[in-house]
């Protein structure tokens, strides 16, 4: 589904963001990555979402090498990759269904087929009574399910999460977290998760990598990670001593 192979990330200043980093992300996955700010989580993501293109290595996403792919073509992948933002960044001006329904009306489809995949995606997570609401008038929770329904709407593969719970108190975390997680089964789509937080990685993710300067300094099932870090990283995040064991 999603693979990267050796790939390293320098920008102009010379910021090493990710040097020399590999994984695969297999399709059905909930995959978590995880680190302090600064490891290169959200390098990582832009490079997901083919918003940056590797220094070095080679990325695949859905079979394609996306290294050094071209515009036209990186448009054609984009369709299938969702992105929901830390921020939910919805249009102010637009209410609920105009905002689920802006990426389909970006790409051309009819007024009717995109009438019923609002409806359809509001009551996927569970907004039905809310479409014909504003942003202010939504709780954050509220609008990080619209944003969840508006990165759907195109029917992705993959869907990247950009820290999605940073800015919720934790019991709207866990709602949204379940929403995620029950989105993941019914539709079989493939889930990327960007966190700081090592809980967010716990209830939902089955496998996790652990990021440090840009480099991994752990992976595997999110189960062993937790339960026998071997980093220090893990284990600072874990909020232990990294002589003590779990």
């Amino acid at each position: 589904m999603i693979s990267l192979d050796n790939v390293t990330k320098i920008y102009g200043n010379k910021v090493d963001a990710l040097l020399g980093v590999t994984l695969e992300i297999a399709e059905g996955d909930i995959f978590g990555i995880v680190g302090k700010s600064g490891a290169g989580k959200s390098t990582m993501l832009k490079l997901m979402g083919l918003l940056e293109k590797p220094t070095s290595g080679k990325i695949k996403i859905l079979d394609s090498d996306v290294s050094t792919i071209t515009a036209k073509d990186a448009n054609a992948i984009k369709k299938n990759i969702g992105t929901v933002f830390q921020g939910f960044n919805l249009l102010a001006q637009r209410n609920v269904e105009k905002n689920i329904a802006f990426p389909l009306e970006l790409i051309k489809e009819k007024k009717p087929y995109i009438k019923a995949r609002c409806a359809e995606l509001a009551e996927v997570v569970d907004l039905s009574e809310k479409l014909k609401a504003y942003p202010v008038q939504l709780s954050g929770g509220q609008k990080q399910r619209v944003a969840i329904a508006r990165a759907l709407a195109t029917k992705p593969k993959i869907l990247l999460c950009d820290e999605p719970t940073s800015a919720l108190d934790s019991f709207t975390t866990r709602e949204i977290l379940k929403l995620l997680k029950e989105i993941n089964k019914k539709l079989g789509i493939t889930i990327v998760i960007i966190t700081h937080e090592i809980g967010v990685v716990k209830s939902i993710c089955n496998k996790t990598v652990v990021l440090d300067e840009g480099t991994i300094a752990e992976m595997g099932n999110t189960a062993e990670v937790l339960k026998n870090p071997q980093s220090p990283i893990t284990k600072l995040l874990l909020g232990i001593d990294e002589d003590e064991i779990l």
